[in-house]
């Protein structure tokens, strides 16, 4: 057992990594900070508010005070142990404190008390009442209508499950992120884009404004106009780069749609997905330049066997690749623009709201991918949660890497134009020190991360020495987050919040976020999205009471603003809407969430409703059991967790997938025992493991989802395989 905070002395904070004074110094004001009686939660707070812990101390002493100061706390009891508090005034500051202060007396009346106080009231209200709230909202954001709607949201039509948004608005959103704004304070000489090449990370970071980015979409906007007709599917398949951003921006602006390809798919991947869009064209790369090496990309398109590609080199002007007859270079395809008296200036297209601008797919885990359909609703949407819940505003710079063929792409890229934010993009690989030079250099303020690239940070220590104290918050999306991690990761930047967000291509945000009015927890989100509603319910199907701390499916309500009501290839009522129950007269939306509710209301992913597993006629989730065993053993990296029942029959046997650290060692059975151990005591004492499999890696899609049913048929196979002997 480790010792509590009051426990921890000189001898302990030397070996944490001090040296003898300052630990002597340490130690002195932690028995000050602790000798108020406080709770943990206030002991931590005050640590934080004197800020003795420090971005460059060793992240083994964050840990020791981090664990020693929460060791006999009772989750339970309280809830989640919280490591980040809101300030009042500092909630005031923010995009949604403000607009509480401003309105919050008036809808709310005499219950309204302050931003944090009032936040979950005023979280119900932007639910109840859709309409006052996403004309704030509407308000706030740089959207301007050449036709404005004739009311927020038209539930008239039951048929219509998701109600009609912004009926009779007409507009084009590229146009909404290219224009200045008096309101917002983005002006044409605004930092619109920062960017670094990989090879160049100890050069100047490059700059574009808001003028020179509207000219360069404009430009391209000329140059599709004179190759395509309005309507087309135009397709993007390379690195997220400052280019490929004005390509984006360009489609949408020209009235064509985008169709959004990751860059690491294999040519029959590309294919399928080319053929659900019907694309008439593809834009790409010659290569990938990404962690020092040149990774080939335009072979791998052309295999594809797409009817016309449009390529751009990755270093310098010229191309590295002979193309086909019909392809363009990136060149030779701005020529007829260029030579046109205006070729910087386009008239936008502008068009209905339900128009779609955007066909992104998902992750295809399990046959086809659901090819989904981005309307103009969808960025709106987009914008919103990023400036409600991460605090997007003007003069910030936000960075997130990832790629315009994930949801994350478009997401950061409306998120940051719509509210007059400035986009930084590192053209290159995010895993080395590289990337965390260029997250300093460019002055990033809002730093978005994956969980699997804030563990690679941590283990090979890459961003030592870097100064990441302009950060005023992390976001962090796309699998369950590791506490240990977000501890070291918030650490970087003296304790900023990582503000964790979960949602779905299909509802263009997120529905569970974390955001700056409530305190947060380390792997957890504090609450629904600002207007959105959902239920957890039971095994029959029966919703938990709003209060209740539980675990369930969750259930969403389905007159969510941006959401899909159409996919390309699948029937979306099927999809999203059958066997689910009804709640208060509306059919509710499928997410595949299992939640679990904690004490104090703060929420934690169990995992997929598809990985919950049945141990001796109790039902648990993955996740669950995976968070235990990563901490079982030292040797452990992380762990993925199955159930499969034996060929011939019987209870689900527990096999537990395990990827070492570097350099560690250990037999399977000695995990076996361990696992068992630490799930007896944490979760149930009469769950065991049956299996321990030691992998290099894990099966993951390309947007780097645990495939756990690529390991269930593994174990499958080697059940039967034994039963035949």
């Amino acid at each position: 057992m480790g010792k509590t905070i009051s426990e921890v002395g000189v001898k302990d904070l030397v070996g944490a990594g001090l040296t003898l004074e300052e630990a002597q110094d340490l130690e002195r004001k932690l028995k000050d900070s602790i000798s108020y009686g406080f709770g943990p939660r206030e002991i931590w707070n005050e640590i934080m508010e004197r800020k003795l812990l420090k971005p460059w101390h060793p992240h083994a002493l964050h840990q020791l005070i981090y664990y020693s100061v929460y060791r006999n706390y009772d989750e339970s009891i309280h809830g989640p142990p919280l490591y980040w508090f809101p300030s009042t005034y500092h909630s005031r500051c923010t995009n949604l404190g403000r607009l509480m202060e401003t309105y919050g007396p008036r809808l709310l009346g005499a219950s309204y008390k302050d931003p944090i106080t009032s936040f979950r009231q005023f979280q119900q209200f932007s639910v109840e009442h859709p309409e006052i709230y996403w004309q704030l909202i509407l308000n706030e954001l740089s959207i301007q209508f050449s036709v404005p709607p004739q009311r927020i949201l038209d539930t008239s039509d039951k048929s219509k499950r998701c109600g009609t948004w912004l009926p009779g608005a007409v507009l084009n959103i590229a146009d909404c992120c290219l224009k200045p704004s008096n309101y917002l304070k983005k002006y044409d000489d605004s930092l619109a884009i920062l960017w670094r090449d990989e090879t160049l990370d100890d050069h100047n970071v490059e700059r574009m404004t808001l003028k020179e980015l509207r000219e360069q979409v404009m430009l391209v906007a000329n140059a599709l106009d004179s190759t395509f007709c309005k309507g087309d599917a135009i397709a993007i398949d390379m690195p997220m780069t400052a280019t490929a951003v004005i390509i984006y921006l360009a489609i949408v602006l020209a009235g064509l749609v985008v169709v959004s390809i990751a860059d690491s798919f294999a040519p029959k991947e590309i294919a399928v997905r080319l053929h659900i869009s019907n694309a008439k064209a593809i834009f790409t790369q010659d290569f990938i330049v990404r962690g020092g090496r040149r990774i080939p990309l335009y072979s791998r398109v052309v295999e594809a066997a797409p009817d016309k590609v449009v390529v751009i080199p990755a270093t310098g002007n010229d191309l590295a690749v002979q193309l086909r007859d019909q392809d363009l270079s990136w060149k030779s395809f701005l020529l007829g623009a260029c030579s046109l008296p205006r070729s910087n200036f386009y008239l936008p297209v502008y068009q209905p709201v339900d128009s779609v601008t955007n066909i992104l797919f998902s992750s295809g885990t399990t046959g086809e991918p659901k090819a989904i359909p981005w309307t103009q609703l969808s960025p709106i949407r987009s914008a919103t949660d990023s400036w409600t819940h991460l605090d997007v505003q003007t003069g910030d710079v936000l960075c997130w890497p990832t790629n315009l063929g994930w949801v994350v792409g478009p997401i950061i890229l409306y998120s940051c134009f719509l509210s007059g934010a400035t986009l930084a993009l590192y053209h290159g690989s995010p895993l080395g020190r590289g990337f965390g030079k260029f997250v300093q250099d460019a002055g990033v303020t809002i730093l978005g991360t994956v969980p699997s690239l804030v563990k690679t940070w941590k283990s090979t220590q890459c961003m030592d020495g870097l100064d990441w104290t302009k950060i005023k918050s992390f976001g962090s999306t796309g699998e369950t987050s590791s506490i240990d991690d977000d501890l070291w990761l918030s650490s970087r930047a003296s304790y900023k919040p990582v503000l964790e967000c979960c949602g779905g291509t299909e509802l263009a945000a997120s529905y569970i976020y974390g955001n700056l009015l409530q305190p947060q927890a380390f792997g957890a989100f504090s609450s629904a999205t600002m207007g959105t509603g959902f239920v957890i319910l039971d095994e029959n199907g029966n919703p938990y009471p709003d209060d209740q701390p539980c675990e369930g499916e969750v259930g969403l309500f389905p007159l969510y603003m941006g959401a899909t009501n159409r996919l390309l290839n699948a029937d979306h009522d099927e999809v999203y809407f059958k066997g689910m129950p009804m709640f208060k007269g509306w059919q509710l939306r499928r997410h595949g969430d299992i939640l679990k509710r904690t004490v104090g209301g703060y929420l934690v992913v169990q995992g997929r409703a598809d990985d919950t597993m049945n141990l001796g006629g109790i039902k648990t989730s993955s996740v669950e059991i995976e968070r235990v065993c990563n901490h079982a053993e030292e040797s452990v990296l992380e762990t993925a967790a199955v159930s499969v029942a034996p060929p011939t029959g019987g209870p689900e046997l527990l096999s537990v997938f395990v990827v070492l650290k570097e350099g560690f060692s250990i037999k399977p059975n000695d995990l076996k025992m361990k696992f068992s151990r630490a799930i007896q005591t944490n979760l149930n004492p009469l769950f065991k493991v049956s299996f321990v499999k030691i992998v290099p890696e894990f099966p993951r899609t390309a947007s780097n989802k645990l495939l756990r049913r690529v390991l269930r048929d593994q174990i499958k196979k080697e059940l039967q395989i034994q039963s035949k002997i």
